[in-house]
């Protein structure tokens, strides 16, 4: 029989048949390992598809135990070498309670108001990633002109706050939460995309696609005049592949490329 999981991608139409799906651990422990083992590896994965801009952009993950802190990366290290034992835990007043790693302001800045807000988000992304930078300086959310883009329809919000200048205080990462609300990406004008997800993956996978959805608009409105998935469709495609479980179903390839390219990367935790 069919778990809740299994039976809510069968409902829309994104699978057939039986598939590994996520389960959170029976300890602590054992989830904050897990946790900090996804992050780990969603960062390398980043750093292969080139999303690293020096030293800025970060991931985070909630600790399942003391909920009001986060793992994130530490500052100035490349992402394409992180293990899980050079994350750092961040408390939501800024104070790194656990590693030895240098905390990015911003990072705090930005995450720590997202997971303060949405007790609901388990991981929070943002890089600097090319076309999203870009697409934000446009300063309105992406058109629904493929199915790939209609993941996101009607559920990407915009920051119009100024993201011209660094996110150092907690006043401008509590705009971008405002802003995001109760959606799982938000276009931070001038600055880029920030996902959010129940987990490392979904998180991840909604950078990822998002960062192409806009590579796509930009390069489709370059060439001419989109046209838009209608509202029927959109929606369709939205129901099929904008879920949070499907989010964390679209990384999987991903992560099993790592386990591949990645020989030192540790298989499990």
């Amino acid at each position: 029989m069919a778990s809740t999981a299994e039976q809510m991608l069968e409902d829309s139409g994104a699978i057939q048949g039986n598939v590994d799906l996520p389960s959170e651990s029976a300890s602590h422990e054992e989830e904050r390992a897990s946790r900090k083992h996804r992050l780990a590896g969603a960062l390398r994965i980043f750093g292969k598809l080139g999303f690293a801009e020096g030293v800025a952009g970060h991931i985070t993950v909630r600790d399942p135990e003391f909920t009001d802190s986060f793992w994130v990366n530490p500052f100035g290290r490349s992402f394409r070498y992180l293990l899980p034992d050079d994350l750092i835990r961040v408390s939501h007043d800024g104070e790194v309670v656990e590693g030895d790693g240098a905390l990015n302001t911003a990072a705090f800045a930005i995450h720590s108001q997202i997971h303060e807000a949405r007790p609901d988000v388990v991981a929070a992304a943002h890089c600097h990633a090319i076309y999203g930078k870009t697409f934000s300086t446009l300063g309105r959310p992406i058109d629904p002109i493929s199915q790939d883009a209609a993941m996101f329809y009607n559920d990407v919000a915009l920051c119009a706050d100024d993201g011209g200048a660094i996110v150092l205080e907690t006043s401008g990462g509590k705009a971008i939460a405002n802003s995001l609300g109760d959606k799982k990406a938000v276009l931070h004008q001038n600055h880029g995309v920030i996902t959010v997800g129940q987990s490392v993956d979904e998180a991840a996978w909604w950078f990822v696609a998002l960062e192409r959805a806009c590579q796509s608009q930009l390069m489709a409105e370059a060439a001419g005049t989109p046209i838009h998935v209608s509202p029927e469709s959109a929606q369709l495609s939205y129901d099929a592949s904008g879920h949070s479980l499907a989010g964390w179903f679209q990384f999987q390839p991903l992560w099993e490329e790592l386990m591949v390219t990645d020989p030192d990367f540790p298989k499990a935790p």
